[in-house]
């Protein structure tokens, strides 16, 4: 018995041993790699990083069979291109219009191309912004109906933000996602969209937004709860004074959302695929800060639909005059001053291409 427990221990003490052993060649191999090869990503050439498409230089070595370790005379040099195409900026309204998709036939040979009919660069755009439009409209009411007592502006104020954002993102590729009356006309004048689509445009966004505050209705838990927000309709101005305070609210804050839509999804120079992101939280940051002075419309067609559902049209006026001079606004300071040099009708200049 003794000589079986003296022998298991030796036994054991072997097995530790050899992984021991195991665990010390493989630090020693990593650390003699790490001083062979202290890089093994370099880039090509740092000042065309965007230009090349990301490209870079991946190192693999050969082996050495003598010592096996990788010297560096052995290297072979690998290009190793990286797509950032996930990262890609929203399509606008016209780009969308452009694309088509072409596959090969069964059996090879000849190809087919998927291009757009009338209904794809005509009423399709229409119908997303109808369906984006109904849905905006609908969160944003039904969260102005239900608004718990204590949150004050900043349950619709998200509401309203994050169902932009969510609107905006699911249509972009199909009509922009506009959503929104003025920013309608402002990227039309900054020449994000055919001038033919304007006042389709308009048509189903006006549509839509009736058909959400009719379904915000319907879904309200109580009409007494409806009747307090009149359905979601904007009743901050109270009485004359107050109108040319909301009137200037209402152009300044939809400016800044116009503009961030037209500079983040539009212009070419600094579009940016967290467009969505930054145009919902534009509204968001334009309802805190112009609620309590016009309510923080910043949009006619959410001002018209909860107005045709509850009957509300005090002061209406305001709702369409100050966002849609915000928008004509917003077209010709990119067209003169802030839009690249495809966008700007002045200071630019022509060069031939090599």
């Amino acid at each position: 018995m003794i000589c079986l427990w003296w022998r298991s221990q030796q036994l054991a003490a072997t097995g530790a041993q050899r992984r021991a052993r195991f665990i010390s060649c493989l630090i020693t191999l990593a650390v003699r790699a790490l001083r062979e090869d202290t890089s093994l990503f370099q880039e090509t050439d740092p000042s065309n990083h965007l230009d090349r498409g990301n490209d870079f230089m991946l190192l693999t070595p050969t082996i050495n069979r003598k010592n096996g370790f990788p010297p560096h005379e052995n290297k072979q040099i690998i290009r190793v291109s990286i797509s950032l195409d996930i990262m890609s900026p929203l399509p606008t309204a016209k780009e969308a219009h452009e694309l088509s998709k072409t596959r090969t036939k069964a059996g090879g040979g000849e190809k087919l191309r998927w291009g757009r009919t009338c209904y794809d660069r005509y009423l399709l755009p229409c119908v997303a912004e109808f369906f984006g439009t109904a849905l905006f409209v609908f969160s944003g009411c039904a969260s102005v109906i239900e608004n718990s007592p204590g949150t004050g502006r900043l349950q619709p104020a998200m509401a309203h933000g994050l169902a932009l954002s969510i609107s905006i993102a699911i249509t972009a590729g199909i009509s922009g996602g506009h959503m929104n009356p003025a920013v309608t006309l402002g990227v039309t004048l900054a020449g994000g969209l055919d001038i033919v689509l304007l006042f389709p445009y308009w048509a189903a966004q006006f549509c839509g937004a009736t058909v959400g505050a009719g379904l915000a209705r319907a879904v309200a838990s109580s009409h007494e709860s409806f009747a307090n927000v009149s359905g979601g309709a904007f009743d901050a101005i109270k009485d004359s004074d107050q109108v040319s305070a909301a009137l200037l609210a209402e152009v300044v804050m939809t400016f800044y959302l116009v503009l961030s839509v037209c500079l983040s999804a539009v212009n070419h120079q600094s579009k940016t695929p967290l467009a969505p992101f930054c145009i919902g939280l534009t509204l968001c940051v334009a309802i805190l800060g112009a609620g309590a002075i016009s309510g923080g419309c910043l949009n006619p067609a959410r001002a018209f639909g909860p107005a045709v559902v509850a009957n509300y049209w005090a002061y209406h006026w305001v709702y369409w005059v100050g966002p849609l001079v915000a928008g004509l606004l917003v077209g010709i300071v990119l067209r003169t001053l802030l839009g690249d040099p495809r966008t700007r009708l002045a200071f630019r200049k022509r060069e031939a291409s090599p």
